[in-house]
């Protein structure tokens, strides 16, 4: 039995770091566009270079079990070089690997990860074998030996899948998280509103939220007049259409505004908590799996989930890599400690 099932995407990423990057901003009338470039046809030094294992499964997969949860996880790897690499890294970090995947056909997945001076970054992606994981490839009876279905964003023919796993999930009672990506979400309101009334926990940042609920959020409060104890009203309306069950959250990333939640009853606005901005690859991935994390270990104590989910991502931010700063229990619950001002608020709205 395991605590935990990852599906998603497993590559290989290549971070490099240049100084002589530019961040190019274009501005027009309704939206605010930045860019990051090089010199063309110019030889430009890098300042930091390393290789990690990534992608959406096996970063949530690795998370989970440094939280403790028996995991195991769904990718799929191509028949070259780079697969071993990645499974064995997934079995020194405790995931059982007996569900992946191998293509005969097609390369694993890979990333060029180019870091900015400021921490953020573009990624150049292939997706490879990622984004071709079929139905009869995978083993729905495997599902039944566990208590949540994690499903980070998938690629490419591999989307079909979603609407499959969250059918399968309802009927066998088992807990569903959905971190969603842009491609499933493209598909329409319609479309994933049979996939959301199926999970427990939902989570995406305000622009995917904003992609599938059609909703913009107005720009008459801006950024600066955010207070912790303040939800923009556009965002509410938004937690509102994304929570289509009982007993579930519905959560908005929003990056250095922090994160708004909805349990059907009370909102909730947690913080972005201090960190050292280093790299912000894979933030996402560890706020996400160790909200689930914590509601698996702790029952639906959303404050304490958000908070911890939120101190993990600030300790992933402070290294360079998906998974170099993930945290421990004990260690979120000693940061915590420590950082004594730092508080989950429940917000009234309109």
């Amino acid at each position: 039995m395991y605590d935990v099932i990852t599906i998603g995407s497993a590559t290989l990423d290549v971070f490099v770091e240049s100084d002589g990057a530019n961040i190019v901003s274009v501005n027009s009338l309704r939206r605010k566009t930045e860019f990051m470039s090089f010199p063309y046809g110019a030889k430009v030094e890098i300042d930091g270079f390393s290789r990690n294992i990534g992608g959406g499964g096996v970063n949530t997969a690795a998370n989970f079990a440094n939280l403790g949860l028996k995991t195991s996880t769904i990718v799929k790897l191509g028949n070259d070089e780079i697969a071993p690499v990645i499974t064995k890294k997934m079995q020194q970090d405790g995931v059982d690997t007996s569900n992946i995947i191998t293509s005969k056909d097609r390369l694993s997945g890979f990333s060029i990860i180019l870091v900015s001076f400021q921490g953020d970054r573009t990624v150049l992606a292939h997706r490879g074998a990622n984004a071709s994981i079929s139905e009869d490839e995978i083993d729905f009876n495997v599902f039944k030996n566990t208590k949540w279905i994690y499903v980070a964003p998938l690629a490419g023919a591999t989307n079909k899948l979603l609407d499959k796993i969250a059918e399968f999930a309802d009927k066998n009672n088992i807990n569903l998280a959905i971190n969603a990506g842009s491609t499933a979400i493209k598909k329409g309101e319609s479309y994933f509103h049979n996939i959301i009334k199926t999970a427990k926990i939902v989570v995406m940042n305000k622009e995917e939220a904003s992609m599938l609920t059609k909703i913009q959020v107005r720009p008459d409060t801006k950024d600066e007049k955010f207070s912790q104890k303040e939800i923009h009203p556009d965002v509410v309306t938004m937690l509102k259409k994304l929570h289509c069950r009982e007993d579930s959250l519905a959560v908005i990333t929003d990056g250095k505004y922090g994160v708004y939640c909805y349990d059907g009853k009370d909102f909730y606005r947690a913080p972005e908590f201090s960190a050292k901005v280093v790299s912000t690859l894979g933030a996402g991935d560890a706020f996400s799996s160790t909200l689930v994390a914590t509601i698996h270990k702790y029952g639906w104590d959303v404050k304490r989930a958000l908070a911890y989910a939120s101190v993990n991502a600030a300790s992933v931010i402070e290294k360079f890599g998906a998974q170099e700063g993930f945290a421990t229990m004990e260690e979120i619950e000693e940061k915590l400690r420590k950082h004594s001002e730092y508080k989950v608020k429940t917000v009234q709205c309109d």
